[in-house]
């Protein structure tokens, strides 16, 4: 009896590309891979390929699109109701430092920061898509904490990006380069509590 290979719908298949193309980008870097490479994997044409992405440079975005989208949903899900500040904060910052500096998380963001040598573009894409949007999330948060009198912050990214700073600080440049390994949970808890005393003792309100 032949049996017939089950036929994806259109946005199955683009995350099914998208999966590919991932570990093709991730093993080879951007320059070595090829749409032909990519196609291989996937058992299909490059035709099929470029029915749903023009270039690489066109799927290169859509998978740094994609790894945006899934950190910043991980990371800054701000729909917790009843949590004070300090919770908030805590919750934030944990998964901030574990997602920011895992080791799947920052082999995507040395190969995105490398390219963005070449197509600035790229950088600025993920940046905006990215660590911005973050951002902006945490700083929304700070605003409706800043009207209810629980912080004082009369800037509120520059409040935002204080606290993701003083969170990752200590670790990021060693992680980036490999010189230490991922956070263990007491760590974690040690840099949040930490980011956390601090930006209170700066953020009090009057």
């Amino acid at each position: 009896m032949i049996q017939v290979k089950p036929r994806l719908d259109r946005d199955a298949r683009r995350e099914a590309i998208l999966d590919v193309a991932q570990d093709v980008f991730l093993e080879q870097g951007f320059a070595a891979a090829s749409m032909s490479e990519i196609a291989n994997r996937l058992g299909g044409s490059k035709g099929t390929l470029y029915n749903y992405f023009k270039s690489k440079d066109e799927l290169f975005e859509a998978y740094v699109q994609r790894r945006c989208v899934v950190n910043l949903d991980e990371i800054y899900g701000m729909d917790h109701a009843g949590e004070a500040v300090d919770e908030t904060l805590a919750r934030v910052g944990r998964v901030y430092l574990r997602r920011v500096l895992s080791d799947d998380n920052l082999r995507h963001f040395r190969l995105i920061v490398a390219e963005a040598e070449r197509a600035p573009e790229f950088g600025r894409m993920f940046y905006e898509a990215g660590p911005l949007r973050g951002e902006q999330r945490l700083a929304e948060k700070m605003v409706e904490w800043a009207a209810k009198g629980l912080i004082r912050a009369p800037d509120p990214m520059m409040a935002a990006h204080h606290f993701l700073s003083l969170c990752q600080n200590r670790y990021f440049k060693a992680r980036l380069c490999n010189y230490v390994p991922e956070l263990t949970d007491a760590q974690i808890e040690a840099e949040t509590k930490t980011a956390i005393d601090t930006f209170k003792r700066a953020y009090r309100p009057d």
